[in-house]
């Protein structure tokens, strides 16, 4: 399964006080990210949206939207969605319903933000118990 995420929407999932460093809360999501393929075999992208800057990963592919404004990684997440071979393996988490209808539009499927980020803090151990393993949407 391949998964694209809409960054900000998830990491605003969890009012943690991630607006006071958002530098922070992106490296943050993308070392979960990363035990989230560790432990699905899964491929993941992660499309945030804001000035571009250096977020470590391992195996997240991280982006930046190509633009800013609004809108800005719904677009670009909505473009790859688009221009993919196989858009019905692709998974777009995002909580913006609007997202969400455009991805389905060009095949592929979208799942919520919040119920994606308990599961992805199950695997990286962030939360207790909730099983969470399956990389099933």
């Amino acid at each position: 399964m391949r998964w694209l995420i809409d960054g900000m929407n998830v990491i605003g999932a969890r009012p943690d006080g991630w607006w006071r460093d958002r530098t922070a809360a992106m490296e943050r999501l993308a070392g979960a990210l990363d035990a989230w393929a560790n432990e699905t075999g899964d491929d993941v992208t992660v499309v945030f949206d804001g000035k571009e800057r250096p977020i470590p990963a391992e195996r997240a592919d991280v982006r930046f939207a190509t633009r800013r404004g609004p809108n800005a990684a719904d677009d670009d997440i909505a473009a790859l969605v688009a221009a993919d071979a196989d858009p019905a393996s692709l998974v777009v988490v995002t909580s913006d319903a609007t997202l969400a209808d455009r991805v389905a539009a060009a095949g592929g499927r979208a799942v919520g933000a919040g119920d994606f980020r308990r599961r992805l803090d199950a695997i990286a151990g962030q939360e207790r118990g909730g099983g969470g393993r399956s990389s099933q949407p």
